[in-house]
């Protein structure tokens, strides 16, 4: 199976294709960005796609980040996989970024919980807590830092994620601190590879997880009165 992976989701724009056939990455590069993603991506996929001498309609999947992240980062990263997996008629799966930062870490060791924290600003963080076997403990949520460790210290754990360091800043003192705090601006592309080739079920059209409405609302009495 070759599936083309593909992150805009956080501070990265990231591809790779991932060759099972071979147990390995064949392509991949990472760009460190806030903001430019858009007219970074398609670029950036030409070449790795260049790279692994493979053409579109030779993929078997593609597996795009879906969030939570940025508004506009998400949006990039999932019209790009829509708009090439329709090119190419090959399915697409949307992986959060939440599960993409714990898999690796999981991966390793399956027997310690791992809690993913994405900065969501405004002292929140987008929350997930995998217990043994990568399974849930406390499913994908908007939280305040207090909610958040209050449901994450309850044992040995890894905190890992762009709000790892924030988390672990304000652990309870009378609580085991965690056993490893890892803290990188977006997950591995090469996570993003290996989830997308073990996604199963029936592929769906990848849609944006935001977890949270919009920061920038439109106010009413801006709005215009009709006549």
């Amino acid at each position: 199976m070759r599936v083309l992976a593909i992150d805009t989701a956080l501070e990265a724009c990231s591809a790779a294709v991932l060759d099972t056939a071979h147990g390995q990455i064949v392509a991949k590069e990472s760009l460190a960005m806030a903001r430019g993603h858009a007219e970074a991506l398609m670029p950036l996929i030409a070449r790795v796609m260049g790279q692994s001498d493979t053409e579109f309609a030779e993929l078997d999947r593609i597996a795009v980040t879906n969030g939570p992240g940025s508004f506009t980062g998400l949006r990039v990263g999932i019209s790009a996989a829509r708009g090439i997996a329709l090119a190419a008629g090959k399915p697409a799966f949307g992986l959060t970024t939440l599960a993409a930062f714990a898999a690796p870490h999981i991966a390793a060791d399956d027997t310690i919980p791992v809690v993913v924290a994405i900065d969501a600003r405004h002292e929140h963080v987008y929350l997930q807590i995998f217990g043994p076997g990568g399974r849930t403990l406390v499913a994908p949520r908007i939280a305040s830092l207090r909610d958040a460790v209050r449901a994450a210290a309850t044992g040995p754990a890894r905190v890992v994620g762009t709000a790892a360091r924030m988390l672990a800043a304000v652990w309870p003192a009378s609580e085991q601190p965690p056993l490893l705090v890892e803290q990188h601006n977006a997950p591995d592309i090469v996570w993003v590879a290996r989830l997308g080739a073990a996604a199963g079920g029936t592929p769906q059209a990848p849609k944006p997880l935001y977890l949270r409405a919009p920061d920038a609302q439109p106010q009413d009495a801006s709005r215009l009165p009709r006549r």
